[in-house]
Protein backbone atom coordinates (compact mmCIF):
# COMPACT_ATOMS: atom_id res chain seq x y z
CA UNK A 1 0.00 0.00 0.00
CA UNK A 2 1.23 3.60 -0.47
CA UNK A 3 1.78 6.05 2.16
CA UNK A 4 -1.66 8.09 0.84
CA UNK A 5 -3.60 5.17 0.84
CA UNK A 6 -2.64 4.21 4.53
CA UNK A 7 -3.62 8.27 5.07
CA UNK A 8 -6.44 8.02 3.82
CA UNK A 9 -7.99 5.20 5.23
CA UNK A 10 -7.24 6.77 8.45
CA UNK A 11 -9.04 9.74 7.65
CA UNK A 12 -12.21 8.47 6.00
CA UNK A 13 -15.10 7.77 8.28
CA UNK A 14 -16.51 4.40 5.74
CA UNK A 15 -14.71 1.88 4.19
CA UNK A 16 -15.96 0.11 1.74
CA UNK A 17 -15.08 -3.36 -0.62
CA UNK A 18 -16.13 -5.32 -3.16
CA UNK A 19 -16.58 -9.26 -2.13
CA UNK A 20 -18.06 -12.56 -3.82
CA UNK A 21 -20.72 -13.91 -1.74
CA UNK A 22 -18.63 -15.65 0.23
CA UNK A 23 -17.80 -12.53 1.74
CA UNK A 24 -13.96 -12.66 1.57
CA UNK A 25 -12.51 -9.52 0.38
CA UNK A 26 -8.90 -9.68 -1.00
CA UNK A 27 -8.66 -5.86 -0.36
CA UNK A 28 -9.97 -5.76 2.83
CA UNK A 29 -7.52 -8.30 3.75
CA UNK A 30 -4.52 -6.10 2.32
CA UNK A 31 -5.98 -2.76 4.70
CA UNK A 32 -7.22 -5.10 7.40
CA UNK A 33 -3.99 -3.99 9.65
CA UNK A 34 -5.09 -0.19 9.27
CA UNK A 35 -9.18 -1.06 10.32
CA UNK A 36 -10.63 0.87 13.01
CA UNK A 37 -12.93 -0.44 15.08
CA UNK A 38 -15.16 2.56 14.61
CA UNK A 39 -14.83 2.29 10.45
CA UNK A 40 -18.30 1.72 9.35
CA UNK A 41 -17.95 -0.76 6.56
CA UNK A 42 -19.77 -1.50 3.38
CA UNK A 43 -19.11 -4.91 1.84
CA UNK A 44 -20.04 -4.51 -1.88
CA UNK A 45 -21.15 -8.08 -2.53
CA UNK A 46 -21.84 -9.14 -6.03
CA UNK A 47 -24.88 -11.36 -6.46
CA UNK A 48 -22.82 -13.49 -9.34
CA UNK A 49 -19.21 -13.74 -10.47
CA UNK A 50 -19.11 -16.95 -13.14
CA UNK A 51 -22.14 -18.84 -12.67
CA UNK A 52 -25.67 -18.34 -14.57
CA UNK A 53 -28.37 -16.39 -13.42
CA UNK A 54 -32.33 -15.85 -13.74
CA UNK A 55 -31.85 -11.97 -13.96
CA UNK A 56 -34.09 -10.90 -17.03
CA UNK A 57 -31.22 -9.14 -18.23
CA UNK A 58 -28.86 -11.34 -18.11
CA UNK A 59 -25.50 -11.51 -16.12
CA UNK A 60 -24.70 -7.82 -17.40
CA UNK A 61 -27.80 -7.08 -16.28
CA UNK A 62 -27.36 -8.15 -12.62
CA UNK A 63 -24.15 -6.62 -12.18
CA UNK A 64 -25.47 -3.08 -13.89
CA UNK A 65 -27.99 -3.88 -11.23
CA UNK A 66 -25.59 -4.56 -8.71
CA UNK A 67 -23.62 -1.45 -8.96
CA UNK A 68 -26.58 0.83 -9.49
CA UNK A 69 -27.54 -0.50 -6.04
CA UNK A 70 -23.48 -0.05 -4.44
CA UNK A 71 -23.32 3.73 -6.07
CA UNK A 72 -26.96 4.03 -4.38
CA UNK A 73 -25.26 2.91 -0.67
CA UNK A 74 -22.13 5.08 -0.42
CA UNK A 75 -24.15 7.56 -2.30
CA UNK A 76 -26.25 7.57 1.18
CA UNK A 77 -22.94 8.19 3.23
CA UNK A 78 -21.53 10.83 1.21
CA UNK A 79 -24.87 12.73 1.70
CA UNK A 80 -24.94 12.27 5.11
CA UNK A 81 -21.47 14.16 5.45
CA UNK A 82 -19.47 10.80 5.71
CA UNK A 83 -16.24 10.47 3.60
CA UNK A 84 -16.05 7.14 2.25
CA UNK A 85 -13.03 5.20 1.45
CA UNK A 86 -13.39 2.53 -1.58
CA UNK A 87 -10.43 0.36 -1.09
CA UNK A 88 -9.36 -2.15 -4.34
CA UNK A 89 -6.51 -4.09 -5.11
CA UNK A 90 -3.92 -3.38 -6.97
CA UNK A 91 -5.26 -0.12 -9.13
CA UNK A 92 -8.34 1.32 -9.12
CA UNK A 93 -8.62 1.95 -12.82
CA UNK A 94 -6.94 -0.61 -13.68
CA UNK A 95 -9.66 -3.76 -14.31
CA UNK A 96 -10.61 -2.47 -10.46
CA UNK A 97 -14.19 -3.04 -9.41
CA UNK A 98 -14.16 0.54 -7.97
CA UNK A 99 -13.89 1.59 -11.40
CA UNK A 100 -18.07 1.10 -11.69
CA UNK A 101 -18.09 3.08 -8.34
CA UNK A 102 -16.16 6.19 -9.91
CA UNK A 103 -18.29 6.56 -13.27
CA UNK A 104 -21.84 6.22 -11.03
CA UNK A 105 -20.34 8.58 -8.45
CA UNK A 106 -16.78 10.87 -9.63
CA UNK A 107 -19.12 13.72 -11.22
CA UNK A 108 -21.31 14.19 -8.11
CA UNK A 109 -18.94 14.33 -5.19
CA UNK A 110 -15.30 15.89 -4.63
CA UNK A 111 -13.16 12.42 -5.95
CA UNK A 112 -9.43 11.33 -4.77
CA UNK A 113 -8.39 7.99 -6.99
CA UNK A 114 -5.17 6.78 -4.83
CA UNK A 115 -2.57 4.77 -7.73
CA UNK A 116 -1.69 1.52 -6.38
CA UNK A 117 0.99 -1.06 -7.54
CA UNK A 118 -1.07 -3.29 -10.17
CA UNK A 119 -0.59 -7.25 -10.22
CA UNK A 120 1.57 -6.56 -13.22
CA UNK A 121 4.01 -5.32 -11.25
CA UNK A 122 4.13 -7.14 -8.19
CA UNK A 123 4.23 -9.99 -10.54
CA UNK A 124 7.50 -8.84 -12.51
CA UNK A 125 9.27 -8.16 -9.50
CA UNK A 126 8.46 -11.23 -7.41
CA UNK A 127 9.78 -12.91 -10.84
CA UNK A 128 12.64 -10.58 -10.22
CA UNK A 129 12.42 -9.79 -14.36
CA UNK A 130 11.86 -6.83 -16.19
CA UNK A 131 8.87 -6.55 -18.09
CA UNK A 132 10.15 -4.06 -21.05
CA UNK A 133 13.39 -2.70 -21.61
CA UNK A 134 14.26 -0.40 -24.13
CA UNK A 135 12.23 0.07 -26.48
CA UNK A 136 10.47 -2.98 -26.60
CA UNK A 137 6.33 -2.66 -26.09
CA UNK A 138 4.36 -4.22 -23.46
CA UNK A 139 0.84 -5.62 -23.84
CA UNK A 140 -1.59 -6.78 -21.26
CA UNK A 141 -4.14 -8.51 -22.16
CA UNK A 142 -7.22 -10.38 -20.18
CA UNK A 143 -7.60 -13.86 -20.75
CA UNK A 144 -10.97 -13.81 -21.34
CA UNK A 145 -10.06 -12.60 -25.55
CA UNK A 146 -10.71 -15.50 -27.98
CA UNK A 147 -8.11 -17.65 -28.28
CA UNK A 148 -7.36 -16.09 -31.87
CA UNK A 149 -6.86 -12.20 -30.67
CA UNK A 150 -5.16 -13.83 -27.80
CA UNK A 151 -3.07 -15.64 -29.96
CA UNK A 152 -2.26 -12.48 -32.62
CA UNK A 153 -1.53 -10.23 -30.10
CA UNK A 154 1.08 -12.69 -28.17
CA UNK A 155 2.23 -13.35 -31.35
CA UNK A 156 2.86 -9.42 -32.03
CA UNK A 157 3.97 -8.07 -29.01
CA UNK A 158 7.79 -7.98 -27.37
CA UNK A 159 6.38 -8.70 -23.43
CA UNK A 160 3.42 -9.32 -22.53
CA UNK A 161 1.13 -10.07 -19.27
CA UNK A 162 -1.97 -12.47 -19.50
CA UNK A 163 -4.66 -11.26 -16.63
CA UNK A 164 -8.01 -13.23 -15.33
CA UNK A 165 -6.56 -16.45 -15.39
CA UNK A 166 -8.66 -19.00 -13.66
CA UNK A 167 -10.98 -20.68 -15.97
CA UNK A 168 -8.80 -19.23 -18.91
CA UNK A 169 -6.39 -20.94 -18.10
CA UNK A 170 -6.10 -23.62 -21.23
CA UNK A 171 -7.47 -21.41 -23.54
CA UNK A 172 -4.01 -18.85 -22.48
CA UNK A 173 -2.00 -21.93 -22.48
CA UNK A 174 -2.75 -22.75 -26.09
CA UNK A 175 -2.73 -19.02 -27.55
CA UNK A 176 1.20 -19.25 -25.83
CA UNK A 177 1.91 -22.67 -27.61
CA UNK A 178 0.38 -21.44 -30.46
CA UNK A 179 2.18 -17.93 -30.66
CA UNK A 180 5.73 -19.77 -29.79
CA UNK A 181 5.68 -18.00 -26.39
CA UNK A 182 5.45 -20.55 -24.21
CA UNK A 183 8.91 -21.21 -23.15
CA UNK A 184 9.53 -17.88 -22.45
CA UNK A 185 5.91 -17.76 -20.09
CA UNK A 186 6.05 -17.78 -16.55
CA UNK A 187 3.08 -18.35 -13.97
CA UNK A 188 2.16 -16.01 -10.67
CA UNK A 189 -0.05 -16.59 -8.58
CA UNK A 190 -0.95 -14.21 -5.33
CA UNK A 191 2.19 -12.01 -5.65
CA UNK A 192 2.82 -10.60 -2.55
CA UNK A 193 0.67 -12.29 -0.43
CA UNK A 194 0.26 -15.64 1.37
CA UNK A 195 0.06 -18.40 -0.70
CA UNK A 196 2.35 -16.87 -3.49
CA UNK A 197 3.30 -19.32 -6.42
CA UNK A 198 6.06 -18.68 -9.19
CA UNK A 199 6.48 -21.47 -11.70
CA UNK A 200 6.83 -22.01 -15.67
CA UNK A 201 3.46 -21.52 -17.20
CA UNK A 202 3.99 -25.04 -19.29
CA UNK A 203 4.38 -26.89 -15.47
CA UNK A 204 1.20 -25.38 -14.42
CA UNK A 205 -1.84 -27.51 -13.92
CA UNK A 206 -4.87 -26.26 -15.23
CA UNK A 207 -7.06 -27.05 -12.05
CA UNK A 208 -4.83 -25.32 -9.85
CA UNK A 209 -5.22 -22.23 -11.19
CA UNK A 210 -7.31 -19.28 -8.94
CA UNK A 211 -8.60 -16.03 -11.04
CA UNK A 212 -5.68 -13.95 -9.05
CA UNK A 213 -2.95 -15.24 -10.92
CA UNK A 214 -0.90 -13.89 -14.43
CA UNK A 215 0.96 -15.13 -16.88
CA UNK A 216 3.97 -13.05 -17.64
CA UNK A 217 6.70 -13.04 -20.89
CA UNK A 218 9.05 -10.70 -19.63
CA UNK A 219 11.67 -8.64 -21.12
CA UNK A 220 14.02 -10.49 -23.85
CA UNK A 221 16.42 -7.98 -23.84
CA UNK A 222 17.19 -8.64 -20.05
CA UNK A 223 18.11 -12.12 -20.75
CA UNK A 224 20.63 -10.92 -23.15
CA UNK A 225 24.60 -11.13 -22.05
CA UNK A 226 25.35 -7.22 -21.22
CA UNK A 227 27.56 -6.77 -23.71
CA UNK A 228 25.37 -8.05 -26.32
CA UNK A 229 22.40 -5.85 -25.14
CA UNK A 230 24.26 -2.78 -24.99
CA UNK A 231 24.04 -2.02 -29.06
CA UNK A 232 20.67 -2.38 -30.94
CA UNK A 233 21.87 -4.40 -33.44
CA UNK A 234 25.41 -6.09 -34.03
CA UNK A 235 25.64 -5.65 -38.30
CA UNK A 236 27.09 -8.88 -40.12
CA UNK A 237 27.49 -9.57 -43.67
CA UNK A 238 27.40 -12.83 -45.23
CA UNK A 239 31.13 -12.84 -45.65
CA UNK A 240 31.47 -12.65 -41.87
CA UNK A 241 30.06 -16.09 -41.75
CA UNK A 242 31.65 -19.41 -42.37
CA UNK A 243 30.31 -20.54 -45.75
CA UNK A 244 27.31 -23.58 -45.96
CA UNK A 245 30.09 -26.02 -47.14
CA UNK A 246 32.33 -25.79 -44.16
CA UNK A 247 32.17 -28.24 -41.68
CA UNK A 248 29.40 -27.47 -38.91
CA UNK A 249 29.54 -29.07 -35.08
CA UNK A 250 26.22 -30.95 -33.47
CA UNK A 251 23.90 -28.41 -32.49
CA UNK A 252 19.95 -27.76 -32.34
CA UNK A 253 18.50 -27.08 -35.46
CA UNK A 254 17.16 -23.76 -35.76
CA UNK A 255 14.68 -22.57 -37.97
CA UNK A 256 14.11 -20.26 -40.64
CA UNK A 257 10.85 -18.40 -41.12
CA UNK A 258 10.71 -16.19 -44.41
CA UNK A 259 8.56 -13.10 -43.29
CA UNK A 260 6.67 -10.88 -45.98
CA UNK A 261 7.16 -7.01 -44.70
CA UNK A 262 4.29 -5.93 -47.00
CA UNK A 263 4.65 -3.06 -49.86
CA UNK A 264 5.69 -1.01 -46.87
CA UNK A 265 6.13 -0.21 -43.33
CA UNK A 266 4.76 -1.48 -39.51
CA UNK A 267 1.30 -1.14 -40.43
CA UNK A 268 1.54 -3.65 -43.67
CA UNK A 269 2.73 -6.76 -40.94
CA UNK A 270 0.60 -9.51 -39.52
CA UNK A 271 0.88 -9.97 -35.83
CA UNK A 272 2.20 -12.90 -36.78
CA UNK A 273 5.14 -11.55 -38.51
CA UNK A 274 5.69 -9.23 -36.28
CA UNK A 275 6.16 -11.61 -33.51
CA UNK A 276 8.38 -13.67 -35.87
CA UNK A 277 10.42 -10.76 -36.22
CA UNK A 278 10.91 -10.11 -32.91
CA UNK A 279 11.64 -13.51 -32.14
CA UNK A 280 14.47 -13.78 -34.24
CA UNK A 281 18.45 -13.81 -33.16
CA UNK A 282 19.28 -13.53 -37.02
CA UNK A 283 17.76 -11.45 -39.82
CA UNK A 284 18.73 -12.00 -43.36
CA UNK A 285 17.49 -9.79 -46.32
CA UNK A 286 17.83 -7.38 -48.92
CA UNK A 287 18.82 -4.25 -47.53
CA UNK A 288 15.91 -1.87 -47.99
CA UNK A 289 13.60 -4.63 -46.34
CA UNK A 290 15.59 -4.75 -43.60
CA UNK A 291 15.39 -1.30 -42.91
CA UNK A 292 11.84 -1.71 -42.44
CA UNK A 293 12.23 -3.59 -39.24
CA UNK A 294 12.84 -2.28 -36.12
CA UNK A 295 16.55 -2.75 -34.30
CA UNK A 296 16.24 -4.72 -31.76
CA UNK A 297 19.53 -5.88 -29.07
CA UNK A 298 21.12 -8.59 -29.67
CA UNK A 299 19.83 -9.12 -33.00
CA UNK A 300 22.13 -9.90 -36.02
CA UNK A 301 21.74 -8.57 -39.47
CA UNK A 302 22.91 -9.55 -42.90
CA UNK A 303 22.32 -7.22 -45.22
CA UNK A 304 22.75 -7.95 -48.90
CA UNK A 305 22.32 -6.48 -52.54
CA UNK A 306 18.72 -7.52 -54.50
CA UNK A 307 20.31 -10.23 -56.40
CA UNK A 308 21.66 -12.63 -54.70
CA UNK A 309 18.74 -14.97 -54.00
CA UNK A 310 20.20 -18.19 -53.13
CA UNK A 311 23.27 -16.65 -51.66
CA UNK A 312 21.13 -15.33 -49.11
CA UNK A 313 18.61 -18.72 -48.57
CA UNK A 314 21.97 -20.60 -48.09
CA UNK A 315 23.21 -18.10 -45.49
CA UNK A 316 20.30 -18.73 -43.43
CA UNK A 317 20.07 -22.37 -43.48
CA UNK A 318 23.70 -22.07 -42.91
CA UNK A 319 23.18 -20.42 -39.76
CA UNK A 320 19.82 -22.53 -38.50
CA UNK A 321 21.51 -25.25 -39.05
CA UNK A 322 23.76 -24.01 -36.73
CA UNK A 323 21.01 -23.37 -33.97
CA UNK A 324 19.95 -19.86 -34.68
CA UNK A 325 15.97 -18.63 -35.26
CA UNK A 326 16.37 -16.78 -38.50
CA UNK A 327 14.42 -14.48 -40.38
CA UNK A 328 14.47 -14.12 -44.08
CA UNK A 329 13.05 -10.61 -44.86
CA UNK A 330 11.02 -10.45 -47.82
CA UNK A 331 8.89 -7.73 -49.20
CA UNK A 332 4.81 -7.42 -50.07
CA UNK A 333 4.47 -11.51 -49.61
CA UNK A 334 7.30 -13.58 -49.68
CA UNK A 335 5.60 -15.92 -51.50
CA UNK A 336 4.96 -13.97 -54.43
CA UNK A 337 7.90 -13.41 -57.01
CA UNK A 338 9.62 -12.94 -53.29
CA UNK A 339 12.12 -15.16 -51.23
CA UNK A 340 10.03 -17.93 -50.17
CA UNK A 341 10.76 -19.63 -53.63
CA UNK A 342 14.24 -19.13 -53.22
CA UNK A 343 14.40 -20.34 -49.54
CA UNK A 344 12.51 -23.29 -49.98
CA UNK A 345 14.62 -24.30 -53.77
CA UNK A 346 18.03 -24.21 -51.32
CA UNK A 347 16.27 -26.26 -48.22
CA UNK A 348 15.44 -29.01 -50.73
CA UNK A 349 18.93 -29.62 -51.21
CA UNK A 350 20.71 -32.43 -48.99
CA UNK A 351 22.72 -30.33 -46.92
CA UNK A 352 19.32 -28.34 -45.60
CA UNK A 353 16.42 -30.66 -45.90
CA UNK A 354 16.60 -31.37 -41.96
CA UNK A 355 16.00 -27.84 -41.46
CA UNK A 356 12.32 -26.50 -40.36
CA UNK A 357 11.28 -23.65 -42.84
CA UNK A 358 7.97 -21.83 -42.36
CA UNK A 359 6.80 -19.34 -44.60
CA UNK A 360 4.16 -16.50 -43.04
CA UNK A 361 2.02 -14.87 -45.34
CA UNK A 362 1.98 -10.78 -46.40
CA UNK A 363 0.19 -8.11 -48.40
CA UNK A 364 1.39 -8.00 -51.75
CA UNK A 365 1.84 -5.11 -54.09
CA UNK A 366 -0.95 -6.24 -55.85
CA UNK A 367 -3.69 -6.11 -52.96
CA UNK A 368 -2.36 -2.97 -51.49
CA UNK A 369 -2.50 -1.27 -54.66
CA UNK A 370 -6.18 -3.01 -55.47
CA UNK A 371 -7.52 -1.56 -52.16
CA UNK A 372 -6.12 1.63 -52.42
CA UNK A 373 -8.05 1.81 -56.07
CA UNK A 374 -10.92 0.23 -54.90
CA UNK A 375 -11.59 -3.19 -56.34
CA UNK A 376 -10.21 -3.82 -59.64
CA UNK A 377 -9.29 -7.07 -58.64
CA UNK A 378 -12.88 -8.00 -57.46
CA UNK A 379 -13.20 -11.30 -60.28
CA UNK A 380 -10.93 -13.41 -61.24
CA UNK A 381 -7.86 -12.15 -62.28
CA UNK A 382 -3.73 -12.78 -63.27
CA UNK A 383 -0.35 -11.87 -61.71
CA UNK A 384 2.42 -11.70 -64.10
CA UNK A 385 6.13 -10.64 -63.59
CA UNK A 386 7.25 -8.41 -66.95
CA UNK A 387 10.55 -8.74 -65.48
CA UNK A 388 13.03 -10.69 -68.45
CA UNK A 389 15.50 -11.26 -66.24
CA UNK A 390 14.89 -15.07 -65.01
CA UNK A 391 12.53 -15.79 -68.35
CA UNK A 392 12.30 -14.86 -71.74
CA UNK A 393 10.00 -12.49 -72.66
CA UNK A 394 8.64 -14.76 -75.74
CA UNK A 395 7.32 -16.27 -72.37
CA UNK A 396 5.81 -13.24 -70.54
CA UNK A 397 4.26 -12.52 -73.89
CA UNK A 398 2.53 -15.47 -74.37
CA UNK A 399 1.03 -15.59 -71.00
CA UNK A 400 -0.33 -11.67 -71.57
CA UNK A 401 -1.45 -13.20 -75.04
CA UNK A 402 -3.50 -16.14 -72.85
CA UNK A 403 -4.60 -14.00 -69.49
CA UNK A 404 -6.09 -11.06 -71.67
CA UNK A 405 -7.47 -13.01 -74.02
CA UNK A 406 -9.17 -15.07 -71.33
CA UNK A 407 -10.34 -11.81 -70.36
CA UNK A 408 -8.70 -11.64 -66.85
CA UNK A 409 -8.15 -8.52 -64.93
CA UNK A 410 -4.12 -8.11 -65.10
CA UNK A 411 -1.71 -7.25 -61.89
CA UNK A 412 1.56 -6.61 -63.35
CA UNK A 413 4.93 -6.68 -61.34
CA UNK A 414 8.45 -5.57 -62.04
CA UNK A 415 6.80 -3.23 -65.06
CA UNK A 416 10.02 -1.07 -65.74
CA UNK A 417 13.78 -0.18 -64.33
CA UNK A 418 16.71 1.61 -65.22
CA UNK A 419 17.79 -0.85 -67.41
CA UNK A 420 14.51 -2.41 -68.43
CA UNK A 421 12.55 0.42 -70.47
CA UNK A 422 10.55 -1.22 -73.37
CA UNK A 423 8.49 -3.85 -72.17
CA UNK A 424 5.54 -1.96 -70.78
CA UNK A 425 5.17 -0.38 -74.16
CA UNK A 426 4.89 -3.77 -75.31
CA UNK A 427 3.03 -5.18 -73.29
CA UNK A 428 0.57 -2.35 -73.76
CA UNK A 429 0.76 -2.93 -77.90
CA UNK A 430 -0.32 -6.48 -76.79
CA UNK A 431 -3.01 -6.01 -74.37
CA UNK A 432 -4.79 -3.59 -76.89
CA UNK A 433 -5.25 -6.81 -79.39
CA UNK A 434 -7.90 -7.49 -76.38
CA UNK A 435 -8.77 -4.63 -74.85
CA UNK A 436 -10.74 -1.85 -75.65
CA UNK A 437 -8.66 1.67 -75.87
CA UNK A 438 -10.37 3.21 -72.79
CA UNK A 439 -9.70 0.36 -70.71
CA UNK A 440 -8.78 1.37 -66.79
CA UNK A 441 -5.04 1.14 -66.20
CA UNK A 442 -4.22 1.48 -62.84
CA UNK A 443 -0.60 2.85 -61.83
CA UNK A 444 -0.12 2.22 -58.19
CA UNK A 445 3.31 3.90 -57.53
CA UNK A 446 5.38 3.10 -53.66
CA UNK A 447 2.11 2.10 -51.91
CA UNK A 448 1.93 2.52 -48.09
CA UNK A 449 5.60 4.75 -48.49
CA UNK A 450 6.27 8.01 -48.24
CA UNK A 451 5.97 8.88 -52.33
CA UNK A 452 2.28 7.03 -52.45
CA UNK A 453 0.58 7.97 -55.75
CA UNK A 454 -2.31 6.06 -57.48
CA UNK A 455 -3.41 7.24 -61.05
CA UNK A 456 -6.36 5.70 -63.31
CA UNK A 457 -5.70 6.41 -67.41
CA UNK A 458 -6.85 4.50 -70.48
CA UNK A 459 -4.83 1.32 -72.12
CA UNK A 460 -4.20 3.28 -74.75
CA UNK A 461 -2.84 6.11 -73.19
CA UNK A 462 -0.40 4.24 -70.64
CA UNK A 463 2.89 6.27 -70.91
CA UNK A 464 5.97 3.86 -70.73
CA UNK A 465 8.20 7.01 -69.07
CA UNK A 466 5.89 7.30 -66.25
CA UNK A 467 6.36 3.80 -64.90
CA UNK A 468 9.29 2.39 -62.73
CA UNK A 469 10.49 -0.38 -60.50
CA UNK A 470 8.34 0.89 -57.64
CA UNK A 471 5.48 0.69 -59.79
CA UNK A 472 2.51 -1.91 -60.43
CA UNK A 473 0.33 -2.15 -63.28
CA UNK A 474 -3.47 -3.18 -62.91
CA UNK A 475 -5.22 -3.54 -65.93
CA UNK A 476 -8.70 -3.92 -66.11
CA UNK A 477 -10.86 -7.14 -67.64
CA UNK A 478 -13.83 -5.77 -70.51
CA UNK A 479 -16.10 -5.50 -67.65
CA UNK A 480 -13.78 -3.18 -65.04
CA UNK A 481 -15.46 0.14 -64.20
CA UNK A 482 -13.94 3.48 -63.16
CA UNK A 483 -16.21 6.36 -61.49
CA UNK A 484 -15.91 9.78 -60.52
CA UNK A 485 -17.94 9.97 -57.29
CA UNK A 486 -19.43 12.83 -55.66
CA UNK A 487 -16.52 13.63 -53.59
CA UNK A 488 -14.06 13.68 -56.30
CA UNK A 489 -12.97 10.59 -55.84
CA UNK A 490 -12.31 7.93 -58.11
CA UNK A 491 -13.07 4.47 -57.71
CA UNK A 492 -11.98 1.30 -59.95
CA UNK A 493 -13.94 -2.24 -59.55
CA UNK A 494 -14.80 -5.19 -61.60
CA UNK A 495 -18.01 -6.25 -61.20
CA UNK A 496 -18.04 -10.26 -59.14
CA UNK A 497 -21.31 -11.07 -61.84
CA UNK A 498 -19.97 -11.79 -65.52
CA UNK A 499 -22.61 -11.20 -67.95
CA UNK A 500 -23.31 -14.73 -69.25
CA UNK A 501 -22.59 -15.57 -73.71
Amino acid sequence: MTVRAVEVIAEADVIAYHSARHGRSIARSIAAGHLRADHIEEALIYPVTTESTDHPGGYRGALDEFYETAAARLAAHLDAGRTVAVISEGDPLFYGSYQHMHKRLAHRYPTEVIPGVTSVSAAAARLGKPLAEADEVLTILPGTLPEEELTARLASTDTAVVMKLGRTFPTVRRAMERSGRLPEAHYVERATMSGERTERLADIGAETVPYFSVSVVPSRIADLPPATAASPASPASPASTASPASPVSPAPPGEVVVVGTGPAGPLWLTPESRGALAAAEDLVGYTTYLDRVPLRPGQRRHASDNKVESERAELALDLARRGRRVAVVSGGDPGVFAMATAVLEVACQAPYRAIPVRVLPGVTAANAAAARAGAPLGHDYAVISLSDRLKPWEVIAERLHAAAGADLALALYNPGSRSRTWQVGKARELLLEHRAPDTPVILARDIGGPEEAVRTVHLADLDPHQVDMRTLLIVGSSQTQAVRRDDGTEVVWTPRRYPEG
